[in-house]
């Protein structure tokens, strides 16, 4: 069995169907891209993967284990990085990182050797009893990346890990997802920044209006789509086209006087 095993997921909120059916199967090693535009049913899928979200259809197997049964034993076993997340700013990213290796199982000593260890290979050395509330969205952001692998997961699950790094450290969290890959982690990447997801993932999904439009390498989806770019087979697949228009007569709007002036 794979790291992560769906098949036929559905979920609903109301009346409005956000996952249609979905099955996808992850090895391990593989870097995978799940992008979709907004309201796609990306978020509500990697929720549910992550245990954060019951109520669903279908089956859903993370680790070899049932997500809908055991919930917190996926969470102990998986790495989760939002694109931001309440950090308590009063701690300081060791006392933070020492409540997270507490929730995990880690013990103190080692939870802490890893805090300085990781902090500092971010420049973050300087920092480690300083409170985050004094630190800016990428320092933030570093602290969230470190916590969400400081216990050594076996599947990590990334949302826009990016945001607000610098660009020497955003390469070196590119890099980090090539390693641990290597190493056989199974990383499940969301992102919007296409030229990223091109570069660090192995095998790229489009997810639209709660289904799979497409699945595969970068270089199969080239040649179905016979287009250059991720970002050119995304809005092909995604939209109905018509972004340069719409963008021409959003400037002429700011040139010429919006409605009503």
């Amino acid at each position: 069995m794979h790291p992560i095993e769906i098949t036929d997921l559905t979920k609903s909120f109301g009346e409005k169907v956000a996952v249609r059916g979905v099955t996808l199967s992850v090895p391990a090693g593989q870097v995978i891209g799940y992008i979709g535009p907004n309201g796609a049913g990306k978020t509500t899928t990697v929720k549910i993967l992550c245990g954060m979200l019951d109520g669903f259809g279908g089956r859903v197997s993370v680790c070899g284990v049932d997500v809908a049964q055991q919930p917190l034993e996926v969470k102990r076993r998986i790495g989760y990085i939002p694109e931001s997340a309440a950090l308590y700013a009063m701690l300081t990213p060791l006392e933070y990182l020492q409540f997270i290796g507490t929730l995990y199982g880690l013990e103190r000593r080692e939870t802490e050797r890893r805090a300085r260890e990781l902090l500092g290979l971010f420049g973050l050395a300087d920092e480690l009893d300083n409170r985050m509330s004094t630190f800016s969205k990428g320092m933030r952001q570093k602290v969230l990346i470190v916590s969400g692998l400081i216990h050594n997961p076996e599947v990590i699950f990334m949302d826009e890990p990016l945001s607000g790094l610098d660009a020497n450290s955003a390469v070196i969290v590119k890099e980090i997802i090539t390693r641990l890959a290597q190493r056989g982690k199974t990383v499940f990447y969301c992102s919007h920044v296409m030229d990223v997801v091109e570069r660090v993932c192995d095998r790229i999904v489009i997810i639209n209006d709660g289904r799979i439009i497409a699945d595969g390498t970068f270089e199969e989806l080239q040649a179905m789509n016979k287009a250059a770019s991720l970002e050119r087979i995304f809005t092909q697949l995604t939209s109905a086209g018509g972004q340069a228009d719409v963008a021409g007569r959003f400037v002429s709007a700011l040139e010429g006087g919006g409605p009503g002036q």
